[in-house]
């Protein structure tokens, strides 16, 4: 299949749902498939492993700065670019719910190409990063906006986790077909020897990966950490970057956490040898579509002990009620940590378990399932079961126009398809 994946942040894999995009089309490629990536121009001196299609960056106004710290950008959505990259193509993948995808999804039905839909950006991830994420009234506007905006034209959605799933269900999100599909983990992840450094050679790893900031809650880590009575013997470490690094250094140095924690970002190879010597793998956030970054501790053997909150699906992995923390509760979770600290064997024994549990996560069986999900897609519109070909808007209708008559004017079409004439 010719397989062009619409994702602004299609070049960067700092940002998860950038990495995913390019761990499933890299593993799409070894299968044989092609890849085009339609996303924001490469930087000079970047390099693509797949065919590129860039286009020019968008300074979002006000708040271009805080998307940039999310790891995020937008473009300007230039349509005969996008139509350069879509011609000819199998199918159309898109990644997330914002210009670029729309005007991608109606590129796509001018030149007659199916399209399917990944739902990755969780409402809570926006609002929360201007500190209202826990207003259930901006994030139902978030959800209806998405639907009413994409997800009503595509009939078929991956979504990673069957939490998701049931939050898209009950915001009326009923004309969609859901594929559940982990965004899955590469092999590489996985336990190897790896000693851990000799400044934690007397010390109790406590570990959380991912991004840092708000939603992701390592702020209870180090409450949790500084109120224990093993406070001098653990030591903390997040893997990751973010927004509020500055305030989780002030907030260590005012609980009174005994060691520093020590905040990197890191390559495959050090995040999984770090993964390998923790101890105790913390997923405390408030909000999670999956938490990949979870499955990849548990595949290295790393004990996790995770947030039961509502919105985040990561709990789902749990083995035993004694891996999971009340959310939002240090007390709780300063328990959990302290009884996997008191019980060692224990520890030993869910560390095997968990390393089993994660092999069934592994991308080379999520992109199997991906490949069953294009491939109905593909055939829905040969038969012509599209939502975007059964529920046809006036508005629609207004901007393939406009689109085309770019088109005409690039040289690119001959004239106005007769649907829209």
């Amino acid at each position: 299949m010719k397989i062009v994946f619409v994702l602004e942040c299609a070049n960067s894999i700092t940002n998860g749902t950038g990495a995913t995009c390019y761990r499933f089309a890299e593993e799409l490629r070894k299968k044989g498939h092609e890849i085009i990536m339609l996303g924001e121009e490469l930087k000079p001196g970047e390099t693509s492993k797949f065919t590129y299609v860039g286009l020019k960056h968008y300074n979002f106004p006000i708040f271009e700065g805080l998307i940039a710290k999310d790891g995020f950008n937008f473009v300007r959505c230039d349509p005969t670019i996008i139509y350069q990259a879509i011609k000819g193509a199998d199918i159309v993948h898109l990644f997330a719910p914002f210009k670029l995808a729309s005007v991608a999804r109606l590129v796509a039905e001018i030149c007659n190409v199916p399209v399917s839909c990944a739902f990755h950006v969780q409402p809570q991830n926006i609002t929360s990063a201007i500190h209202i994420g826990k207003f259930r009234f901006a994030n139902s506007v978030l959800y209806y906006s998405y639907r009413r905006y994409l997800y009503d034209h595509i009939r078929h959605v991956h979504c990673p986790s069957e939490m998701i799933r049931s939050e898209l269900i009950d915001h009326n999100y009923r004309n969609n077909e859901f594929h559940v599909i982990s965004n899955g983990i590469i092999p590489y992840f996985h336990r190897v020897e790896s000693e851990k450094p000799q400044e934690y050679a007397d010390k109790i790893v406590v570990t959380m990966s991912g991004r840092l900031a708000p939603e992701k809650r390592q702020d209870l880590i180090i409450k949790a950490v500084a109120s224990s009575k093993y406070n001098q013997r653990i030591q903390v470490v997040f893997c990751g970057k973010g927004p509020w690094e500055k305030h989780l250094r002030k907030l260590a140095e005012k609980k009174g956490l005994a060691n520093d924690i020590v905040v990197k970002f890191c390559d495959q190879k050090q995040l999984r040898d770090v993964l390998c010597y923790t101890d105790i793998y913390v997923h405390a956030s408030d909000f999670e579509i999956e938490g990949i970054s979870a499955i990849e501790a548990i595949a290295c053997g790393a004990v996790p002990v995770i947030s039961d909150a509502k919105l985040s699906a990561t709990s789902s992995f749990s083995l035993s009620p004694r891996c999971i923390f009340r959310h939002g509760s240090a007390k709780s979770l300063r328990e959990g940590i302290e009884y996997f600290i008191e019980h060692p064997k224990e520890r030993e024994k869910l560390s095997k378990a968990y390393e089993k549990e994660g092999n069934a996560y592994h991308l080379a069986r999520m992109v199997e399932k991906t490949e069953e999900m294009f491939k109905t897609v593909i055939e829905d519109h040969e038969a012509g079961l599209d939502i975007c070909q059964n529920r046809v808007r006036n508005k629609d209708v207004r901007k393939k126009r406009k689109i085309c008559k770019k088109l005409i004017k690039a040289g690119l079409i001959d004239g106005m398809p007769d649907d829209l004439k």
